[in-house]
């Protein structure tokens, strides 16, 4: 089977600090891949490289065996990668269900002559919308807030939040930066009970960047290793954590 995203050989530098350094990676389609290391070792610069909100210095990066560095977020967003951030990016002042219902593309209430002599279509097209993000909010168990202020939410439902959101675009792969941080242990089962269905169930492809050791470990099969802008190891939870040259650089004694 062909990787779904590769990296290949990818440099990001900035003033000359090579924040990524020569790095190849690939993600196997239908995989909950899990990419750790210390801070600093470039995993979120990479997530930005393969975004489209930074460029490479050199590399390629190749996504359904298409390049896809260099192409603007939009255009990368609408070949069915999208991802959540490490700090949240909610609309504070918009409901939940808003906060969802404003993520499809193209939508025809947007062209100002289609509500004039189109209201009809318009009207069709937002109910199946709020239908659509209605029935994810109840999958990500926020359907009780949707008419809620997102920014009084707590940071755990924001976590879920970022999720539905990026549901609503229908990815074939889902980025997701520190899902883990700032979630209390009742809603992280939540997230990681969505994370499992979306994949298993619904074959979308997961690549997350995280801290949390126990949670990689769980949920993550397999693991990638960063450190200095390079990938370190990779494989099979228990591989990774043996690993000698993991615990010189990330994990530390409580592994050893």
């Amino acid at each position: 089977m062909s990787p779904l995203l590769e990296v290949e050989r990818v440099v990001k530098s900035f003033d000359g600090v090579r924040a990524v350094n020569d790095c190849s990676l690939q993600v196997q389609p239908g995989t909950i891949t899990g990419l750790i290391g210390p801070n600093g070792a470039g995993k979120t610069t990479l997530f930005n490289l393969v975004t489209g909100f930074l460029k490479p210095s050199s590399g390629r990066i190749i996504f359904k065996d298409e390049r896809i560095d260099g192409l603007p977020p939009h255009r990368i967003f609408r070949r069915g990668i999208v991802r959540t951030f490490q700090i949240p990016r909610e609309l504070k002042q918009m409901t939940v269900l808003e906060n969802l219902m404003l993520v499809p593309a193209e939508q025809r209430g947007e062209k100002l002559w289609n509500p004039l002599f189109f209201s009809f279509r318009v009207a069709r097209q937002e109910r199946e919308i709020r239908d659509k993000a209605l029935d994810i909010l109840e999958f990500v168990d926020l359907w009780h807030l949707r008419d809620e202020y997102a920014a009084n939410v707590s940071s755990g439902q924001k976590k879920l939040l970022e999720l539905a959101r990026t549901l609503m675009a229908d990815p074939e792969m889902i980025l997701l930066d520190e899902p883990g941080a700032g979630v209390n242990p009742t809603l992280m089962r939540k997230l990681v009970h969505n994370i499992e269905q979306l994949c298993h169930g619904k074959g979308i492809t997961f690549f997350l960047i995280e801290h949390d050791m126990d949670l990689v470990t769980r949920l993550c099969n397999p693991i990638i290793v960063m450190s200095n802008g390079e990938k370190l190891a990779e494989g099979p939870p228990e591989e990774v954590k043996s690993d000698e040259r993991v615990l010189e650089a990330y994990l530390g004694s409580q592994y050893r």
